[in-house]
């Protein structure tokens, strides 16, 4: 019986060392994971809010589709990936002030193909410095569809949130550590047509105050409205918005309903990204949208944005020196 009782003992110190040693410090090396969802944004079969027409639209055979600009996008072609890429940069250290990060990339792209390896988002958080986590959801696969999915329900981003945070915690080595990510504040980065999914995230998602910052690049065509409200009522959190000629038009009336509203804003890449600060930035003519992540006012401008988000840093301040 006491040989039985020693051998369950090991055994449980031998599953829990991963989170013990997690506590003791930062990670060692960068942890990146494709998890399916159940919270993910597809599938969806439900309704289009303000059309209240059917999401999927289209039946033939078994096969269900809706039509979209391009054509019918098939659901289990398009609308059946439930991959969320994670990463948890080296260096991260749960007991330091941290931030998750989610990244809502743009249409025609994969997670693997376009925002693991050709924008390299995972890489530019490592190197931006920031004690930050990555959470990416794949919308529509390979298409141009914005479509939200199911963050169009109402608190369907905060369940996102709370299933991220608990597959957050195993890959940390730390099972029962996903309350901790759970109260980790969000930055949300929209790239091109992620805009469209990150307003809706915003509109009724359930995060609230836990969203400390907006970063979108060349990304801002449309849902003024909802970005209106938020930054009218963001007190702490930041909005910034960097662009190329695609959509200069587009942030150029959105400045114009700012000045109408009398919310203060600047027009020139700043050292910090304040909080409370509302910023844009012309990048210019040469900048292709298609290479705008990895490519604009900077080479890496996602590790640049978030590397001027201040008292996030992984890297704790030296201690002042003592003198006798």
């Amino acid at each position: 019986m006491a040989a039985r009782f020693t051998q369950v003992m090991l055994g449980c110190i031998a599953w829990m060392l991963p989170a013990i040693a997690f506590a003791q410090g930062p990670i060692p090396a960068t942890r990146n994971a494709l998890v399916p969802f159940d919270a993910s944004p597809f599938p969806y079969q439900g309704i289009v809010p303000k059309t209240g027409r059917p999401f999927l639209d289209v039946e033939e055979g078994e096969r269900r589709g809706r039509h979209a600009r391009s054509g019918v996008l098939w659901e289990d072609a398009t609308y059946s990936d439930r991959r969320v890429l994670l990463s948890i940069p080296r260096g991260f250290d749960i007991r330091r002030p941290a931030l998750i990060v989610v990244f809502f990339h743009g249409n025609g792209a994969t997670l693997t193909r376009d925002v693991r390896n050709r924008q390299q988002v995972p890489r530019q958080i490592v190197e931006s410095g920031l004690n930050a986590v990555l959470v990416a959801p794949q919308f529509a696969v390979d298409a141009l569809d914005s479509s939200a999915g199911q963050f169009w329900e109402p608190r369907a981003f905060r369940r996102y949130l709370e299933e991220a945070a608990e597959h957050l915690a195993r890959l940390s080595g730390d099972p029962w550590g996903s309350a901790k990510f759970d109260a980790l504040g969000v930055v949300i980065v929209a790239y091109s047509g992620g805009y469209f999914p990150a307003a809706w995230a915003m509109h009724h998602g359930g995060v609230g105050d836990r969203l400390r910052g907006v970063v979108m690049l060349d990304a801002l065509y449309g849902e003024f409205d909802t970005y209106l409200r938020w930054i009218a009522r963001r007190e702490s959190a930041f909005f910034f918005s960097a662009y190329s000629r695609s959509v200069r038009e587009e942030n150029a009336a959105f400045q114009k309903l700012l000045t109408e509203r009398n919310i203060d804003f600047a027009t020139a890449m700043p050292g910090k990204l304040a909080p409370g600060s509302v910023t844009f930035v012309d990048t210019g003519e040469e900048v292709q949208h298609n290479d705008f992540v990895t490519k604009a006012w900077v080479d890496d401008p996602l590790k640049d944005v978030l590397a001027k988000i201040p008292g996030y840093s992984r890297t704790p301040p030296p201690k002042p020196i003592r003198r006798r």
